[in-house]
């Protein structure tokens, strides 16, 4: 395993910066994941790190070793990618030896680790078939087998699961992580998957035009967004914009059109600054209500707001309402599965400030500000 070190790299494409100025250092055995949509630079710097691009500026190193011109196959670097790139002449088993026959290693070697490797991956039986006679999940192990068997210093993996049905991608998410923290490998995650995300990293680099917007544990960037931005990007999120009446050491009274709520956010914000409170659509609790759907009250730290569904999608394990009160307020809310409440029904909307964060109010795009 080996730490990873990005020092203020950038990369140009012509007049266009893929990655502008990125420092970041991944100590060893971490997994973090390059979060963001698509043009974002993502995996530019996957392929930066893997040496497949040099950078514009900078430099990247692993452990003590400046790595930033090294060729790939200098590099001790194992790669999935999202198409898997198996060699479709070849069966299972030569498609993961074939990274050890490439550095010379003893038939004898090659054959013992092959089989454990494919042991680890639960492909044992399966060495003589060819990728297309292999299943979407079976390629994907293959694949992983491939990039681990070499030992390694440090996985890079891009969007491994995006061609996965969606039951076997989440059960290859805890399978890569599993293998991930036995073999102690240091790993860059490519996905714009934030449940992905969540799910596997130890840190989450959330990207944005090239740089990082924020980087963080799961909890922290899922709970305490660093910008509208980012808050937009992983998961779901109502934003109610507003300025700050008080802050009591992070207990915030924000005021807003359609009322006073209660939310919280950094001790050092000011009052008078302009805002926008992001509430997540689980943290509230549903009530059905016979009053009229304009109703916005605090208590102490508590929030209530009276408004009328205008649809609901029944998800299995949760429903999924989208309201709107008579002053315009739009929320989209999710509670536990069971029979719906009826749409154009009147429903009560209970938050706690603890489960809201502020940012600054910057404005989104149509589709940034879509909930």
């Amino acid at each position: 395993m080996a730490r990873i070190q990005i020092e203020n790299v950038t990369k140009r494409f012509g007049t266009v910066t893929a990655v502008d100025r990125m420092r970041l250092d991944l100590q060893e055995g971490e997994l973090v994941a390059f979060l963001g949509p698509s043009g974002c630079g993502k995996t530019t710097t996957l392929r930066m790190v893997a040496g497949f691009e040099m950078p514009t500026d900078g430099t990247i190193r692993f452990g003590d070793k400046d790595v930033t011109r090294v060729q790939p196959e200098h590099r001790n670097v194992g790669m999935v990618f999202q198409s898997y790139a198996l060699f479709p002449h070849m069966t299972i088993a030569e498609n993961v030896a074939y990274g050890l026959q490439m550095r010379k290693v003893a038939k004898s070697e090659i054959e013992q680790r092959v089989k454990q490797m494919l042991d680890k991956v639960q492909l044992t039986g399966l060495d003589d078939r060819l990728p297309r006679q292999s299943s979407g999940g079976q390629q994907q192990r293959t694949a992983l087998a491939r990039a681990l068997v070499i030992n390694p210093s440090v996985l890079l993996l891009d969007e491994p699961l995006a061609n996965l049905d969606a039951k076997l991608r989440e059960e290859m998410r805890f399978f890569i992580k599993e293998l991930q923290r036995e073999f102690g490998i240091t790993t860059v995650y490519v996905t714009h998957d934030q449940s992905e995300a969540l799910v596997l990293a130890d840190r989450i680099a959330v990207m944005m035009d090239g740089v990082i917007e924020q980087l963080g544990d799961p909890k922290e960037i899922y709970e305490q967004p660093s910008s509208a931005r980012a808050a937009s990007f992983i998961g779901l999120t109502n934003f109610v914009p507003g300025h700050i009446l008080r802050n009591e050491g992070g207990a915030l009274t924000v005021a807003t059109e359609y009322g006073e709520l209660a939310a919280r956010g950094a001790a050092s914000r000011t009052e008078g600054e302009q805002v926008l409170v992001c509430i997540r659509p689980e943290a509230f609790t549903l009530h059905g209500s016979d009053g009229d759907p304009s109703g916005f009250e605090r208590e102490g730290d508590r929030t209530r707001i009276r408004t009328r569904i205008t649809d609901a999608a029944y998800l299995g394990s949760l429903v999924d309402y989208r309201t709107e009160s008579a002053s315009g307020l739009e929320m989209r809310c999710q509670a536990a599965g069971g029979e719906p409440l009826p749409v154009g029904g009147v429903v009560e909307l209970t938050f706690e400030a603890q489960r809201t964060w502020v940012v600054d109010a910057v404005p989104l795009t149509d589709a940034e500000a879509t909930t």
